[in-house]
């Protein structure tokens, strides 16, 4: 393994910034030649995909990171509070059922584009979806449909399920990262192209453009000059909701995994999951309160700022040049996930679903918590929400539609 050229955090850190500060302050120039760059590139890509190139080139390495941890871990959660302290849920409910449907479309495009995959790839090249034992290709995957659809607990609960052998799990992990990572950038892409990709789905977007309006209007109405007491506040809230929901994750999931350790195929052992719960469902209780009205003092923009750095670090987690390490298994995961974007595409279409539905719906099962929201907060930041509740159903249902996909996989194996 080849040692990275900067291994201090700090420094890392200092890079990253350095980064997001050029994306953000490009992206909102006036110059024609940005203006015109932004229309096709959006932001919150560069924000993810230039760590990747510098992970790539090994310059920074996000393997030896501290970083994305911390981002996730405190970071996220706080963002999660930010976005959501003033999101009007009414307005979110009158989104409609396409939401969930596209959903649920993404997990059955992830529990038949396994199988499909497999078995496209074992009538070119058998020997690519071979192995025996605990080395067997169709229970590898499986891992990988158990964070395709939930998230890292129902991935390791897939392991244990299958029992998969470390060296082929290692493999698995790559595989998953790099090509989710490709997917996301598709999808932020695709954010750039959002009119033009509803006009092609002939969608009505306008639940999402009344809820857009309301919180525009709302943020007008509060809006004012923050001063240091504000923004002081909003940091509190924030970090001590975090904090709150550590405690609560800390306390719970190990009681449960004790008491009731069945329950880790719904993720409930899971203290990333009880941290993304506990945070959220407090920011939607204070939603009914006064304090949503931190929203005049800049709470969202204060979240947004936490979502890119978020980005940033999910981002030099990518390894681009991994893919030549497993390149026959990479191909089975890139075909596994067009067969998934191909069916959110059909539905979509034949349903009628803004690409918002189509876009976090997917990631809501590809990414989890983690990243769901980030999309979500890429079309405007009081959709974030959005992202977090279709997560967390996916937390709940990962384990049994991986454990599907895993049987389905075993099923048409050469």
């Amino acid at each position: 393994m080849v040692e990275p050229l900067i291994k201090n955090d700090a420094i890392v850190f200092g890079i990253l910034m350095g980064i997001l500060s050029f994306v953000i302050v490009t992206s909102n120039s006036n110059q024609p030649h940005w203006k015109k760059f932004y229309k096709y590139f959006p932001a919150l890509l560069l924000c993810y995909f230039i760590p990747s190139v510098f992970n790539s080139l090994g310059i920074i390495s996000g393997k030896d990171s501290n970083l994305y941890f911390v981002a996730s871990r405190y970071l996220l959660p706080a963002s999660l509070v930010l976005l959501t302290i003033s999101v009007d849920l009414p307005a979110i409910k009158r989104l409609g059922s396409k939401a969930v449907i596209m959903f649920f479309t993404g997990t059955v495009g992830i529990v038949l584009g396994g199988p499909l995959s497999i078995l496209l790839a074992s009538m070119i090249a058998p020997d690519l979806v071979g192995g025996q034992g605990p080395e067997a290709v169709w229970r590898g995957f499986a891992t990988v449909a158990g964070s395709w659809i939930g998230g890292g607990a129902n991935q390791a609960a897939m392991k244990e399920i299958f029992d998969v052998g470390d060296s082929l799990f290692s493999a698995m992990i790559a595989i998953d990262v790099i090509v989710a990572n490709i997917w996301m950038a598709i999808l932020l892409y695709g954010t750039g192209m959002d009119e033009k990709i509803n006009k092609w789905f002939d969608a009505d977007v306008s639940s999402i453009d009344d809820l857009k309006l309301k919180m525009e209007q709302y943020k007008e109405q509060i809006m004012r000059i923050p001063e240091t007491n504000d923004t002081m506040r909003v940091l509190a809230i924030g970090f001590g909701i975090t904090g709150i929901a550590h405690l609560g994750a800390d306390t719970i999931a190990p009681a449960i995994k004790n008491a009731a350790p069945e329950l880790a195929r719904f993720s409930l052992t899971s203290g990333f999951f009880w941290l993304i719960v506990i945070s959220t469902t407090f920011a939607i209780l204070l939603s009914f309160t006064k304090l949503r009205e931190i929203e005049g003092v800049g709470a969202s923009r204060i979240g947004s700022i936490f979502i890119y750095i978020l980005v940033a670090t999910i981002g030099m987690k990518m390894d681009i040049l991994s893919i030549f390490d497993n390149p026959s298994l990479f191909i089975i995961g890139l075909i596994w996930m067009t067969i998934h974007a191909i069916l959110l595409i059909i539905v979509a279409k034949i349903i009628k679903a803004p690409f918002f539905f189509l876009a976090v719906g997917s990631k809501a099962n590809v990414g989890g918590a983690a990243s769901a929201p980030i999309l979500a907060s890429a079309f405007h930041p009081s959709l974030a929400p959005v992202g977090v509740l279709l997560a967390v159903m996916g937390y709940a249902i990962g384990t049994y539609g991986a454990w599907l996909c895993g049987i389905l996989m075993q099923a048409v194996s050469p």
